[in-house]
C-alpha cells in the first residue's frame, strides 16, 4: 500500500515551486521526517510536512494519478522527526519574509545532511556515538561565582517572576553576561531536559562567550552540554552540534543568527545579546531577523526570551515602554557599571569621560590632534592601553591623480577600489576585484598618484611615526620589556584573514603586549579588554547627515559600544576616556553621547520617526531588482507597481499601502550588475503582509512579460534595515 506524503525541498527562489510536493511512500512517514526524494534528475534532501499546511495551494502534482507520482528514495530514520513547533517556526518565517517554504526549511539544516544518504548518516552517527564521552553531570561540583550587584539581583528576580519577553537595558560593563549565565542556570536547573539558545551578533564574539559558558556549565551538565553553531564551523562540526541539540544532549546552543533555527526539542530560554546589532538581519536568501524570530519562537514554544543591549534598537526600546502605554516587553534596568573591589562586584564603576575635539580648530590635514596624541602617550607611559577606532579598512579609500583628477574607480562597481599598501594592490570591497597599483596614472601618465583619505592601515602607520620616540615603562607584560618601543597592533578584516589570527591578536591585547590597538567596528563591541582606558573615534561624522534614517541610531550605538571598551577594570575606570574627533562637536548626538544618555537620544529619535511616519510607527518592505541595465531593473519594478492596481481585490489590498517610485540603489552597480529598488510602506503590518502575499503572483508574471526580459533576479526584503 502506498502512502501520499507532502515534502518540502529546496527549490530555486523564483521557480514558483514554493510549497510542498507530493510523493509516494511505501511506509507511513511522520511529519518532520527527513527524506531523500527525486526532483528532476537530482536527488535532494526533503522534510515531510504537515498534510493540511498547504492543501489549498499544492503545485502541479494535483490531479496526477497516484501511480504516476514519484516515490521517496529513502528516509533518514535514525534522526528523530523535526518537531511541530520547529515546522511552525519555519512556516511563519517563510510566510512573513515572503520566501519559499523549502528554501527556509532546508537552509536551516546542516549542509552535511543534504549530501548524506541513510547509510552514510548511520555510519556518521555511529562514529559520533563512539567518540562521545557521556560527560555525566557532577552534582557535587562547586565553582566560584561572581557576587551580584543589587541591579543584577533585581533583574534576575524579575526574570524568574515574570513572563517577558524581557529587554535587559544595561550599560556597557554592567554585568549583562553574568545575568545571562544565572538565568540559563536557573532555567536548566529547574528542568532536567530544558534547553537554551544564546545568540551573539558576530562569529568573533563566540569563542570568549563559549569559554565562559563551558567553564560554568560543563561541570554542572556534562561535557556535551554546550555546543556552538555558526557559519565559521566546518560542515562536520555543524552537523555534530546540530545533532547534539536535536537529540537533547546539548543543553545550551551558542551561535550567530542561524542558531534561531536550531532544532531543540525542549527549548525554554532564548537570549539575544547585543540585540540591536544589524548582523541579526540576514542580507541574502531569506532576509529574516533572528531577533524578531526569537520573540516569535519564544511565544510559540512557551520559552522565555531576553534581549540584551546597552543601546537597544528603536523597535525594542519602543516595545519596552510601560504596559499602560502599549508596551509589550518587560524592561530590566542595569544603568550602573560594575566596579570590582577586592573581588567583590559593586555598582558605581565609572563610565568613560567623553571628550570632543573640534577638528575645525586643528591644523588642516591633522589626523591625530595634539591633545589626543598627548593622552595616548600618557597611557603608554602608565602601562595602559588605547583603542583607536576607524571604521574603514585598507590604507586609503582611493588613489588620486592631481593632474587629471583620475581616481581608482572599480571597473565593475559604482565604487572606488581601496588602496592596500601592504601588498600594493587596489581592491574593491564590494565585488572583490583586485589589481596591482599602477606605476603611473592610467589616464594621463602622471607618476605622482597619491592616496586620498585614510584607512586603518594608514592610521596604524601614522601612529607608529607619531609614537616612535615613546617608550614603555616597567612593563605589564614580560613579552615587552621596559624601554621597548610602543607596540601598535591592527585588527580588521584584512589583518585577521588567516585562521587563528584574530584569536592570536586578541591574546596579545589581553596579555598587555599591545599598547595601542587600531581597528574597525569588529573590535568596538563585545570584547572585554581590561587594560584599555582610552578609546578614540577618528572621523565619526560620516553618518550624521546620511539619507538613511537609521544611520544616527547605528552611529550612536557603535560609539557607545566603543566607549564601553574603556575602563572595564574597576581599579582604573576612574580615568577612562572616550575621545571624539569631529567637525560637529555641538551635534545633539554627540551631546547625548557625552552624557551617556541613551534614553534621551532614543526619545528624540522616536519623536522624529513618529512625525515622519517611520518604523516603528510604520512597516516597510523593499523589492530589489538586478539586471544588466538600470532601465530593465527599474522598468520591471515600475511595471509590477502598475500591475498592482489590477490585482483581484486591489482596492482592498492597496488600502493603506504606499508604493514609492523605483530608484537606483545607493550602490547602483556591483560586479557589472545594475540594481534598483522600490519601497512599500504601510501603517499596518497586517495590511502590508496581505498586499505582499498577493503581489508575489504579479511579480512572477511581470518577469515573464517583455518588460522582465533581461532581469537577472529580484528579491523581497521585509523590515529592511537599509534603504
Amino acid at each position: 500500500m502506498s502512502h501520499l506524503i507532502q515534502v518540502v525541498v529546496h527549490t530555486p527562489a523564483h521557480s514558483q515551486v514554493a510549497r510542498t510536493l507530493t510523493y509516494r511512500s511505501e511506509l507511513p512517514l511522520t511529519a518532520g521526517t527527513l527524506v531523500r526524494v527525486p526532483l528532476g534528475t537530482r536527488e535532494l534532501l526533503g522534510v515531510v510536512w504537515d498534510d493540511h499546511t498547504d492543501r489549498a495551494s499544492r503545485n502541479s502534482d494535483q490531479g496526477i494519478p497516484a501511480e504516476k507520482l514519484r516515490s521517496v528514495a529513502g528516509s533518514l530514520s535514525d534522526i528523530a522527526p523535526l518537531t511541530i513547533a520547529w515546522r511552525q517556526l519555519i512556516t511563519f518565517a517563510a510566510s512573513y519574509y515572503q520566501r519559499s517554504l523549502g528554501e527556509v526549511a532546508l537552509a536551516a539544516l546542516p549542509p552535511s545532511l543534504r549530501d548524506l544518504n541513510a547509510q552514510q548518516l548511520a555510519r556518521r552517527l555511529r562514529r559520533h556515538a563512539k567518540a562521545a564521552d557521556p560527560g555525566l553531570p557532577n552534582d557535587s561540583c562547586t565553582f566560584n561565582q561572581l557576587s551580584l550587584t543589587s541591579e543584577q539581583t533585581l533583574a534576575i528576580e524579575r526574570f524568574q517572576r515574570e513572563d517577558g519577553p524581557f529587554l535587559l537595558f544595561g550599560s556597557t560593563g554592567s554585568g549583562k553576561t553574568e545575568v545571562y549565565l544565572r538565568c540559563v542556570q536557573s532555567v536548566l536547573s529547574s528542568n532536567a531536559t530544558a534547553q537554551a539558545i544564546v545568540m551573539v551578533p558576530e562569529i568573533n564574539l563566540t569563542p570568549q562567550l563559549e569559554a565562559r559558558f563551558i567553564a560554568r556549565f560543563q561541570p554542572l551538565f556534562g561535557d556535551k552540554s554546550v555546543v556552538s553553531l555558526h557559519s565559521g564551523m566546518t560542515p562536520a562540526q555543524r552537523l555534530k552540534s546540530w545533532l547534539g541539540a536535536h537529540s537533547g544532549a546539548a543543553r545550551i546552543v551558542l551561535g550567530t543568527r542561524m542558531t534561531i533555527f536550531a532544532s531543540l526539542p525542549d527549548l525554554k530560554l532564548i537570549i539575544v545579546d547585543e540585540e540591536h546589532d544589524p548582523s541579526y538581519k540576514s542580507q541574502e536568501g531569506a532576509r529574516y531577523s533572528a531577533r524578531d524570530l526569537a520573540v516569535y519562537r519564544g511565544r510559540l514554544e512557551g520559552a522565555k526570551v531576553m534581549l540584551g543591549s546597552a543601546t537597544p534598537s528603536m523597535e525594542s526600546w519602543h516595545h519596552s515602554r510601560p504596559l499602560d502605554e502599549g508596551g509589550r516587553y518587560v524592561r530590566l534596568l542595569m544603568p550602573s557599571r560594575i566596579g570590582a573591589t577586592g573581588g567583590l562586584a559593586i555598582t558605581g564603576g565609572a563610565l568613560p569621560l567623553v571628550r570632543r575635539v573640534d577638528m575645525n580648530r586643528q591644523l588642516k590635514g591633522c589626523v591625530i590632534s595634539p591633545p589626543l596624541l598627548d593622552a595616548i602617550t600618557q597611557r603608554v607611559a602608565r602601562g595602559e592601553q588605547s583603542l583607536v577606532f576607524l571604521n574603514r579598512r585598507g590604507y586609503a579609500p582611493v588613489l588620486h591623480c592631481t593632474d587629471c583628477d583620475w581616481k581608482s574607480q572599480c571597473p565593475h562597481c559604482s565604487a572606488y577600489q581601496v588602496f592596500h599598501k601592504i601588498d600594493r594592490t587596489l581592491r574593491c570591497h564590494h565585488c572583490g576585484y583586485t589589481e596591482r597599483v599602477p606605476r603611473a596614472c592610467p589616464a594621463c601618465g602622471n607618476p605622482d598618484i597619491a592616496p586620498m583619505g585614510r584607512g586603518t592601515e594608514r592610521l596604524e602607520e601614522h601612529l607608529a611615526d607619531l609614537l616612535a620616540s615613546v617608550r614603555r615603562p616597567n612593563s605589564v607584560s614580560a613579552l615587552q620589556p621596559e624601554g621597548e618601543p610602543t607596540c601598535i597592533a591592527r585588527i580588521d578584516a584584512d589583518s585577521t584573514k588567516l585562521k587563528g589570527e584574530l584569536q592570536a591578536r586578541l591574546a596579545q591585547v589581553h596579555s598587555g603586549e599591545v599598547d595601542v590597538l587600531v581597528g574597525t567596528q569588529m573590535i568596538a563591541k563585545g570584547h572585554d579588554f581590561r587594560r584599555i582606558t582610552l578609546v578614540a573615534a577618528i572621523n565619526p561624522d560620516g553618518a550624521l547627515f546620511s539619507s538613511d534614517f537609521r544611520a544616527p541610531e547605528r552611529l550612536f550605538g557603535l560609539l557607545m559600544q566603543a566607549a564601553g571598551r574603556a575602563g572595564r577594570d574597576g581599579d582604573i575606570s576612574s580615568h577612562s576616556e572616550m575621545w571624539l574627533q569631529t567637525f560637529h562637536p555641538k551635534h545633539p548626538l554627540f551631546a547625548a553621547l557625552k552624557r551617556h544618555d541613551y534614553p534621551g537620544f532614543a526619545a528624540e529619535q522616536l519623536i522624529e520617526r513618529k512625525q515622519a511616519g517611520m518604523p516603528p510607527f510604520s512597516f516597510q518592505a523593499l523589492v530589489r531588482a538586478e539586471a544588466r541595465t538600470q532601465a530593465v531593473a527599474q522598468g520591471f519594478l515600475t511595471a509590477a507597481s502598475a500591475a498592482a492596481t489590477e490585482m483581484r481585490d486591489a482596492a482592498h489590498l492597496t488600502q493603506n499601502i504606499t508604493l514609492y517610485p523605483a530608484v537606483p540603489m545607493s550602490m547602483q552597480r556591483v560586479a557589472n550588475v545594475e540594481r534598483a529598488q522600490m519601497l512599500i510602506e504601510s501603517p499596518s503590518r497586517t495590511a502590508l503582509q496581505h498586499f505582499l502575499t498577493a503581489w508575489q503572483t504579479v511579480l512572477h508574471s511581470t518577469r515573464q512579460q517583455p518588460v522582465g526580459q533581461g532581469l537577472i533576479r529580484w528579491a523581497m526584503d521585509v523590515d529592511p534595515l537599509a534603504i
